[in-house]
């Protein structure tokens, strides 16, 4: 397994690492057709990725604007690239606590998301012990939701630019334990770090603080509340206004929790691919993009660890 540093891989890197392209596809979910793009792997089974995207995205900015592609070829793993209906997921918060358009009533993306599985599973493509859930602000609260209503279905589960509500709390009752990450910036105008309301016009209130989140999923996972251990990460990119500290739980074995707070960092996944068509507009609207680790090669390097 090869493993190139993400972080300094320009898109000239990507072509000479050969990604293979991705195919589009579909199924059918409680009479809804559904769509997902997938990156197969060379060798198969293999573990398997599912990435969600953001509100207002879908699965072609998860493509071509995060880095997953570029180490599932590196590492030889899947990944599967859902699309939501209205470019949005069926997480388990109220209405009110969403920001725009809604997906349209009585969607059903646990159901999606399993069936996907499913399928992946028995064609042969994925190893049903090492399936993975990550996702981006609307996509990380519907990872949370997966974690909280299929937790037999992953192995680990990581969540970007999101906390949890009163409402995804008291909907949620894993099954087992399930290793989790947390990723968010100390300055998110839609996501506040502290809870409550963000600061931007597009912002909804009645969101828990990330500590508060962090120490559901310690509860949940059987951790001690207080912190492991606090690393501050190198400052590799000094331009970007922001920094990241690393967050230890100290957990039963295989029930990991892991916070990584990207100080001054905004609504924005780490890396150094562009998240956004205008980068300047996208700061002003969103807060800084860290450029000091990459998000998902960050996410995988914590999900490899458990089958």
């Amino acid at each position: 397994m090869r493993r190139h540093p993400i972080g300094i891989l320009t898109l000239a890197g990507v072509l000479a690492l050969g990604v293979a392209p991705a195919a589009a596809d579909s199924l059918l979910v409680n009479g809804t057709t559904r769509t997902f793009v997938l990156q197969a792997p060379a060798t198969r089974p293999a573990p398997l990725v599912i990435v969600l995207h953001g509100k207002t995205q879908s699965s072609a900015d998860m493509l071509t604007r995060t880095s997953w592609p570029l180490i599932a070829k590196r590492d030889g793993f899947a990944v599967a690239y859902p699309d939501g209906l209205n470019h949005a997921w069926a997480d388990s918060r109220p209405s009110r606590r969403r920001a725009g358009n809604p997906p349209p009533e009585g969607t059903d993306d646990v159901a999606f998301i399993s069936q996907l599985i499913a399928k992946l599973v028995g064609d042969g493509i994925a190893d049903p012990k090492r399936i993975y859930v990550t996702g981006i602000s609307n996509g990380g609260a519907m990872a949370m939701t997966l974690a909280c209503e299929r937790a037999d279905l992953f192995a680990a589960v990581a969540s970007v630019i999101m906390n949890l509500t009163d409402e995804s709390a008291r909907a949620c009752r894993p099954q087992r334990p399930v290793p989790m990450l947390l990723m968010n910036g100390t300055l998110d105008p839609l996501i506040p770090y502290q809870g409550g309301r963000g600061t931007s016009t597009f912002a909804v209130g009645g969101f828990w603080s990330t500590e508060r989140t962090l120490q559901f999923w310690r509860h949940t996972n059987g951790c001690e509340t207080r912190d492991a251990a606090t690393t501050d990460l190198p400052d590799r990119n000094p331009s970007d206004q922001s920094t990241v500290t690393r967050v230890d739980s100290t957990c039963p074995q295989g029930h990991d929790v892991v916070l990584y707070r990207v100080n001054g960092g905004g609504h924005r996944m780490p890396g150094n691919f562009p998240d956004a068509h205008f980068a300047k507009l996208a700061t002003t609207l969103l807060g800084p993009q860290n450029g000091d680790i990459d998000g998902a090669d960050t996410i995988w390097a914590f999900f490899a660890r458990f089958p």
